[in-house]
Parts: C-alpha cells; structure tokens; sequence
C-alpha cells in the first residue's frame, strides 16, 4: 500500500534550488532515513511532505494517502497557547482524548452529575481509563512529571518530548520526524528505538544517530546536489553504495568530457551552412556539453587548526560536591586529568552532567573540595546554550571578531575567509547573515568559533545536534588526533564509541561512577547486572497482594481520582513549605501551617498505600 508518492518536485529558497524534480515514494512498512549535508533542504522535505509547505514546478505532483493517519515532528513543536502539558497531551482529534477533556472539565463543575455519568460511561466503552494512564505513563518515560505546567515555561527540549509523547499517545500509521533523538538521554532514545521498530510503524525521518538509524531504518535516500538517491540496507550498507555510485559517476564524467572534446572539434571543422543532420548532431552537443561541465560539490569540513602545548598539571578535581537545594549533584568526587584522556559523560537528563562542566571550568562555584587547572591548559567549551551567535552579523564578521588570522601547524597562517571555506562556508555565503543559516550551518559556525581560539582542553555538550553524519565523520577523525584532553557529553551513542575509552557514568544522588571502557561495553554490563539482581530477587522482596490483573471500573476510577488527590496533596504541601521561607510570619501562624502539613503528610500517606494496593492487584 503506497502511503506517499512525489513525482517531479521542485523547492527554492531565494536564488538557491534546494532540490529539482526529485521523485520519491513511501510505501506501507518502509523505515526511511534522509540523509544530506547541513543547508541542503532536509527539514524543508519534510515540511513538503507533511504538507506544510508546497512543492514547485509544473508536473509537481505530491500524493499523502487521506485515509492514512499521520503525524509529523518538528524541530519545534507549537502548542496551543495557555495549555498545561496534560492538556497539550489530550488536544489530540481523536474520541478517546475528546471525552476525557470532557471528563476534565465535569469533575470540577460536575452540575447535577448526569451529563458526568454519562461520560463516565463512554469512558468505560472506550478504554478511556487506560488510556489517560498510558498519557501518563509516556511522560514519565520522558522524564515530564509536572503535569499542570504550562507548556509556555518549559525548555525546548521539554517542548520537544512533549511533542514527541504526543506523537506517540496518537498511534498514527505514518509518522515523519526531523532529529528525535535531540534532547533525549540514552535510556529514552533505546526506548524509541523499539517503539519505532514495531511492524505497524511507516516512518520517514531526519536523524544524524548512526546506531538509531542502523537499528530502525531499512532504507535510506540521501539528498545530493539536489537530487534524490535510495539505498536499502543499513548504514553500512549506504556507505558502500554511495562509494559505488560516486565512482560510477566519476567513470561517466570522464568518458563524457572525452566526448565532449571529440565533438567540440567537430564543431570547430564545420562551416557556417549546416545541413539537418548536422544542426541534430549540435543540438547533441549542448547536451554533452552540459553533462561535462556538472561540477560535483564533494567539498567536506577541513579541521587542521593548531593547538596550545598542555603541560604536566592539567585539570585536578579534589572531591567536589555540589548541591541545588535538597538534590545532590555532585558528592566528594576526585579525579586526575592525564594527557589525552577522552571522557564521556552519560546518565538521564537532571543529575548535573552540564552543571559539573560549568564547575571544573569555574563558571559555577563548588560547593565543598577543590578544583586546579594547569597553568598551559586553555579551555575549548562548546556549550548547548552557546548558541548564541549575532543574527544581525554576517557569517565573515562572526570569525573576523574573533581573529583575522589563524595560526596552523609548522608556523603557517589562514585568513578568517579561507577558514571559512574549510568549514563549508563559500565566499558568498560568507556574506550571508547568521540569520539566514540552517540549525546545523548555526553549529557549524559556533564549532569553529570555539576550535578556532586553539584550545588543547576541548568540552563538548551535545555537539553531535544538528550536525550532519558527514560533518561528523570530519569532527571524528579530527578528535581522534586531537592532542589534548577532551570531555564529551552526547546521546549520540555511535559518537561515544568512536571517540572516548572510559566514562564518568551519573547514577544520580551525588554518585560519579568512572567507568573505564566504551559505551556499548557498560550498557551491556549494566543490563547483565540489572538482569541478575531481578533474578536474585527474594520471594520475601514479592508483592503481598497476588496481581489479578483486572480492575473493576469502580476500581480504575478509584485510582484515576487517588493520582488527582496525591497530586493536589503534593502541590498544597509544597505550597505551605513555600510559606516557611518568610522569617516575619508570626509563631502562632507557624504552628497552624504545621499542624496542617503533618494533615496533609497523614492524608497522602493513606491515599497512596490505597493506590498502592490497586496497582498491585492489577499487576
């Protein structure tokens, strides 16, 4: 079953053709990643097929199946105005999200409870209960617990699990996604993974994870010089084809500019009368002579720039702690950098893994220990609120503030333009403002920005966003030399593979754990433990209450109404601890609101053994 079919499609954007005539199908089960290089119309394909933006040219044709639900990602999700996250969650069309809102809205002004039983009702018929709970249930996996929030005031990257929860509570049949796995942690991409896996998932999407694309995906179509090429198989696979195909080409355009040649002296023998069959073989000509002068942009990112000579004492971290409020960061952590240590840092999002680097870089202050940095060591930090770059700049006037001249190795110097163009940056695009550049062209700009100071210290947050798998491949090898120390904190697993040999593993509560090995060594060194401790799980250790697996309807909604309770519970006991911060309220006021919380502690504590005891009954 064909779920999308684009035949001669055109997209421009000003003077540059990002794509020209490209044809391209999904059909039912396909698993299609796109890749391309930064700037080459990637999301803007997406936006065409999901329908957000039109296609150009006469014969464009763009065919979505109508009877096929589905969904499309973005960069960045848009909500409607005022929604809390649940509501952002039940805005879906569908007759399961409709009667919950409704549902929502009667328990507050329930009326003379007809209307609300008759929902009630529907509810039952529908599964509803379930599936409020599975809401739930994916935003927990997404590590979104505050419920009521606004969606207004949380961070891009909780904008963007929320669209993705959203996504995933919908089941659509066709979903298309523009770089998932930005703003996830490892256990949440490997989650996705086997969600995206399932058989009833067609999928279309951008992502520069190379394990993510390797285990979901079973084609790939990369666009090039704006035109569109399709591989089955894995990444491996693609890599292989694409060196075939290049060389293929290469044959091509060699036997063709030897044609040309042939066929320019003919031109240049023949007299001014032409006969017809003559005027044929000349309208031939301009055709060869077309094919032989395509220029190829085969152009790649050149990293050769020097670095600061790091002597004997490099970074020294005492047992450091730190501490945000009753959540502990970091506790009593030592460690010794060494000449050409490559750490990783992973562990979920929220245990301090972006507040430990701005510690050792002294942007925040420790807590308890202490932090030395050698005298020779020069900090490179790529940061992910870094991105900062001037809109109002030109892409030349950005790396000119910083340094007309760069040094290289072996005393040699470059100017900030030819520097420019070994990051991909041609002279006219030089002159473009930063406001006009694609998200990973914005990144690509602010890596050179931090390589370009020479650092022989690199830290790196989340470098891996938005960049493209052939400027990653570039930034590998350049690491791989890379002379210094470098510290990594990415999700992108394929990257931490190739490029640190042990890990500062965030377990949470303050605890460090250094892991001396690659990534894919402690994931499977972990699962082993975790497998093993559920093994060695004692009877005693066992619920006292044999699941049954079923609730009554009663039941269900008896715990939807005890998840509301506990939760209001929490919000009015956080408020009256919120009260004691006022060091004027009177004593006899003090005692009230204590009185009250010890209330409010007693009551919670009862309804949650309640929830307790439902849960384990249904198992």
């Amino acid at each position: 079953m064909n779920y999308l079919t684009l035949e001669h499609v055109t997209k421009t954007y000003g003077e540059k053709t990002l794509f020209e005539d490209i044809n391209l199908s999904v059909n039912k089960g396909d698993k299609i990643a796109l890749v391309a290089k930064n700037g080459s119309g990637k999301t803007t394909l997406l936006r065409v097929i999901a329908g957000e933006e039109s296609g150009e040219g006469e014969k464009c044709s763009i065919q979505l199946h109508k009877d096929v639900k589905t969904r499309f990602l973005s960069q960045e999700p848009e909500f409607h105005e005022g929604d809390t996250v649940i509501e952002a969650l039940l805005s879906g069309d569908s007759e399961q999200s409709r009667v919950i809102r409704r549902y929502e809205i009667l328990l507050d002004n329930p009326g003379d409870g007809t209307e609300l039983q008759a929902v009630m009702a529907r509810m039952d018929d529908l599964k509803a209960w379930d599936y409020e709970s599975r809401v739930k249930e994916i935003l927990h996996r997404f590590n979104i617990r505050d419920f009521d929030k606004p969606v207004a005031l949380l961070s891009g990257g909780q904008k963007k699990r929320v669209a993705l929860a959203r996504l995933i509570i919908e089941e659509p049949e066709f979903i298309i996604l523009d770089e998932p796995t930005n703003h996830l942690d490892l256990d949440m991409i490997e989650w996705l993974e086997d969600y995206l896996k399932q058989p009833g998932i067609t999928l279309f999407m951008v992502t520069h994870d190379r394990y993510f694309l390797d285990r979901v995906c079973n084609a790939i179509v990369e666009l090039d010089a704006g035109h569109i090429h399709r591989y089955s198989g894995n990444y491996e696979a693609f890599l292989e084809k694409k060196a075939e195909r290049e060389e293929n080409e290469a044959v091509v355009l060699g036997k063709t500019k030897q044609l040309f040649k042939k066929e320019l002296e003919w031109m240049r023998r023949q007299p001014k009368a032409r006969t017809t069959k003559a005027k044929s073989r000349i309208d031939e000509f301009e055709v060869i002579n077309e094919k032989a002068h395509v220029r190829k942009d085969d152009s790649r990112v050149q990293i050769d720039l020097q670095s600061n000579r790091l002597g004997s004492k490099i970074l020294e971290l005492h047992y450091i702690s730190k501490t945000y409020g009753k959540q502990k960061l970091i506790e009593d952590f030592f460690y010794k950098f060494n000449k050409k240590d490559r750490v990783g840092i992973v562990g979920p999002n929220g245990v301090g893994k972006s507040t430990f680097l701005r510690l050792i870089t002294s942007q925040e202050r420790i807590d308890a220990g202490k932090v030395i940095t050698g005298e020779t060591t020069v900090f490179g930090y790529y940061t992910q609120d870094g991105l900062n770059l001037k809109s109002d700049k030109r892409v030349i006037d950005v790396i000119q503030d910083i340094a007309e001249y760069v040094p290289l190795e072996k005393g040699k110097k470059m100017s900030a333009a030819q520097l420019l163009e070994r990051f991909l940056f041609s002279r006219a695009q030089q002159q473009v403002y930063v406001s006009q550049l694609s998200g990973g062209e914005r990144r690509r700009l602010y890596l050179l920005t931090i390589l370009m100071q020479n650092p022989n210290f690199l830290i790196l947050d989340e470098p891996t966003n938005d960049l493209d798998i052939l400027t990653l491949n570039v930034l590998e090898e350049y690491l791989e030399e890379f002379p210094g120390c470098l510290i990594v904190v990415t999700h992108d697993r394929y990257f931490l593979d190739k490029i640190v040999d042990h890990l500062f593993v965030f377990e949470g509560n303050g605890k460090i754990k250094d892991y001396n090995g690659k990534y894919s060594d402690y994931r499977w060194e972990d699962k082993q433990r975790k497998k093993e401790e559920k093994a060695e799980k004692s009877p005693e250790q066992k619920p006292a209450i044999k699941p049954t697996g079923m609730l009554s309807n009663e039941e269900r909604k008896e715990m939807m109404r005890l998840e509301r309770d506990i939760e209001k519970l929490e919000a009015e006991k956080l408020a009256i601890t919120e009260k004691f911060n006022d060091t004027s309220m009177p004593l006899e006021e003090i005692t009230q609101l204590a009185n009250k919380l010890e209330e409010l502690k007693t009551l919670q504590e009862t309804k949650e053994m309640r929830w307790m005891e439902l849960c384990e009954k249904a198992g």
